[in-house]
């Protein structure tokens, strides 16, 4: 007995590899591709899938949005959340949204097929790469713990700043900015710039700027 599963992704290669990574699997029938919010509802209402691929950002709304309202509809269906910035900030909207599963993009698309396996059996418990590590993060009463150096270089990208301009402010080089950058979203949980601004904020790492009035 095969599992359906609808793809809802608007970008067409990803929706073909996706495809042929679940024709492979030999358990797995694609039964429909959608580009947008609004397609992905109508599909999801017409075609009953067992499972859904969320990816996060569609051109006419939030994947978590989707994702969020489809459990409302299915408590069983199976959810899976893709996302290009694979940081706390999205791991945690995934769980939020009632998703079964979360995986970066850049990950092979065969474990795309195993965190569609686990939503179809277990739909309503949550599974994603660094789990256990988000977690830690999220309930740390101290936060991460920064360098000198890296408080320094997340000032600097608070406020604004790019890295060959960072490297001049800190007589360092573009490889150094580049690697106190990485070290600190990865600290953070961070995929992007304003994700490691907006955990900085929450954590208190960094104050907000004053607004004039």
């Amino acid at each position: 007995m095969t599992t359906r599963v609808l793809l809802v992704d608007d970008h067409q290669l990803i929706r073909e590899g996706l495809r042929r990574a679940f024709e492979r699997s030999g358990d797995f029938e694609v039964v429909g591709e959608a580009s947008s919010v609004a397609d992905a509802e109508a599909q999801l209402g017409s075609l009953e899938p067992d499972v859904v691929i969320f990816d996060v950002r569609l051109p006419d709304g939030s994947g978590l949005d989707a994702a969020r309202a489809a459990r409302d509809q299915n408590a069983d269906l199976g959810i899976v959340v893709l996302t290009m910035y694979a940081g706390d900030e999205q791991l945690f909207g995934a769980l939020d949204a009632g998703a079964s599963a979360f995986v970066p993009k850049d990950a092979p698309a065969e474990d795309v097929v195993i965190a569609a396996r686990h939503a179809a059996s277990s739909p309503r418990s949550f599974t994603a790469p660094d789990l256990a590590d988000a977690m830690r993060r999220r309930m740390s009463p101290t936060g991460p713990q920064l360098s000198p150096r890296e408080k320094e270089v997340l000032d600097l990208l608070a406020e604004g700043l790019g890295v060959a301009q960072i490297s001049r402010r800190l007589f360092i080089s573009d490889s150094t900015t580049k690697t106190h950058i990485s070290k600190l979203y990865e600290k953070l949980g961070a995929g992007n710039r304003a994700q490691a601004i907006m955990a900085a904020l929450r954590l208190g790492l960094i104050q907000a700027p004053d607004v004039e009035h």
